[in-house]
């Protein structure tokens, strides 16, 4: 999961709770990542969700790099339960999502 820091995921998590009040800064943070830290954002979503299971990480982000037809923002903003799949996904990964969340806080 080197394309993307657990702490950009964990961002991402946190503003997407708060979609509401926070959907203009998630799109402008998501939108400054570069093609391969959204596809790999993309490819955490996926595993959290069950979509990919960890082993099939390669496979996962090859895919959201091909398939990235919509912009990466738009996407996930319109996956249900976005946060809770990127939290699922970096604990997949063995990543503490809450100890990323926290540092953010």
């Amino acid at each position: 999961m080197e394309k993307i820091s657990a702490t950009k995921v964990a961002a991402v998590i946190v503003m997407s709770r708060e979609l509401d009040r926070a959907e203009g800064e998630m799109r402008a943070f998501i939108d400054r990542m570069d093609e391969e830290e959204q596809a790999a954002l993309v490819a955490i979503m996926w595993i959290g969700r069950g979509a990919f299971e960890v082993e099939e990480w390669d496979d996962a982000y090859s895919t959201a790099m091909s398939e990235a037809t919509t912009p990466t923002a738009d996407y996930l903003i319109g996956t249900p339960h976005l946060p809770d799949h990127l939290e699922s996904g970096l604990d997949a990964l063995g990543i503490s999502a809450v100890d990323e969340e926290n540092q953010l806080m």
